[in-house]
């Protein structure tokens, strides 16, 4: 997560340090924001933690936690398409896949209950852009909206438990979106590196038939939270 923040403020101020998004000078693509409709791809990472409720909250004393998550960097690719709504707002659909991996153990038990959960979600979002004026060849922007995603990789349906190496989730689920970004006019093309938080609404733990079970028994709600650095390119 920390390497994405950094990855993401390094764009920017290599950016601002630049001399041809200041001063007086040609515009690129200065008709792009003229269209109604805009299309595009984007490719990015993803850093994606869990987030726990508790029936009865006694974490351990080391770490002030039930659980250990390990957050690891993972990838995303997908299309957008853009309707512009006003001179400083635009709607937009980012449909896409997110490829994420989290090591995840029950501190209070042993060793054998550390699981490695890989997902792939197919991620679409529906979001509101609001945008300042252009400045020379960049303009900073906000997003924010809701989103839902689908786990291809949930095992919510398979008959092994907790007990026999598995870990369920949901494979619904939803989410809500803020972020910040900035649009860079280059002489091709509209590149476009924005920072997001994605935060899950529902609960995406299956619970175990064991109440006791150590993933499961003392867990009110899980959701998933994560941080998305994309590149557009429209």
């Amino acid at each position: 997560m920390k390497r994405i923040l950094a990855i993401f403020l390094f764009i920017l101020c290599s950016q601002f340090s630049n001399a041809q998004f200041f001063g007086d000078q040609i515009l690129n693509n200065e008709n792009f924001d003229a269209q109604r409709w805009s299309w595009g791809y984007f490719l990015g990472f993803n850093s994606y933690d869990f987030h726990f409720d508790y029936k009865d909250y006694n974490p351990s004393p080391v770490t002030g936690q039930d659980f250990r998550v390990e957050r690891r960097t993972g990838f995303n690719v997908g299309l957008i398409g853009n309707l512009k709504l006003g001179s400083n707002l635009d709607l937009r659909l980012e449909p896409g896949v997110s490829f994420s991996t989290r090591g995840f153990q029950a501190i209070k038990a042993d060793a054998g209950t550390f699981r490695e959960v890989s997902s792939t979600y197919v991620h679409i979002p529906l979001l509101l852009k609001f945008s300042t004026d252009r400045l020379n060849n960049f303009k900073p922007f906000v997003v924010g909206g809701l989103s839902t995603s689908i786990n291809l990789s949930s095992n919510e349906n398979n008959p092994d438990g907790y007990n026999e190496g598995q870990f369920r989730m949901k494979t619904n689920t939803y989410y809500y979106e803020i972020g910040f970004g900035i649009d860079l006019y280059l002489y091709y093309f509209k590149l476009s590196p924005s920072l997001r938080g994605v935060f899950a609404i529902n609960d995406e733990l299956v619970q175990d038939e064991d109440p006791g079970n150590p993933f499961t028994g003392n867990v009110d709600k899980m959701t998933s939270r994560a941080i998305f650095l994309n590149f557009t390119f429209q």
